[in-house]
């Protein structure tokens, strides 16, 4: 093995012409994940830091739906800006299922705000103290970040070392994150 990873392949481009049936191009696949659950995980970290707010009330439950709320909305938008900025001229069908395709593979960005959102759950049924969760779903979110980033790179072909190095790499944002909370409170 390398520690180069393969190159992606260029989804094919429809035929042109008005009326050519068009192939969808392949969904995104293997590193195309790590976006997704980087990106979910660093959200639900800054939304976890930012949702409390020290002298004021703890709503576990609110907070939860607004980190669930806030990873479909950011989900959507991305997948919709994808699809916008690979606009091809073709029929409204293609377009449509383009459009649905954009919208599914981001998947990875909800489930990864869905540890984050289980924890304040459970936060919530149990009444735990909210300073605890914050510090609880912080390290975990970093922990997640770190396995986010070593998975994806074994699984694109990298070796074992540099694969934990990608991992500390993804972990140093949630550390970013924990930093950030500690000055801002």
């Amino acid at each position: 093995m390398t520690d180069q990873p393969p190159q992606p392949q260029q989804p094919p481009q429809p035929p042109p012409g008005p009326a050519a049936p068009y192939p969808l191009p392949p969904a995104r696949r293997r590193a195309d994940w790590m976006f997704g659950g980087v990106y979910g995980t660093v959200l639900a970290s800054a939304l976890l830091a930012a949702l409390h707010q020290e002298g004021g009330e703890y709503t576990p439950f609110y907070d939860a739906s607004w980190v669930l709320v806030t990873a479909v909305t950011a989900a959507l938008a991305h997948g919709y800006s994808h699809h916008m900025a690979g606009h091809e001229h073709a029929s409204a069908g293609y377009r449509w299922r383009l459009l649905a395709r954009a919208l599914g593979n981001e998947w990875p960005m909800i489930a990864a705000t869905l540890p984050t959102v289980l924890l304040l759950l459970l936060a919530g049924v149990a009444h735990w103290d909210p300073y605890g969760v914050t510090a609880v779903g912080l390290g975990l979110n970093t922990a997640l970040l770190f396995a986010w980033g070593a998975f994806v790179a074994i699984r694109v072909g990298y070796r074992i070392a540099t694969a934990l190095l990608f991992g500390l790499a993804d972990a140093t944002i949630g550390l970013a994150v924990i930093v950030a909370n500690a000055l801002i409170k």
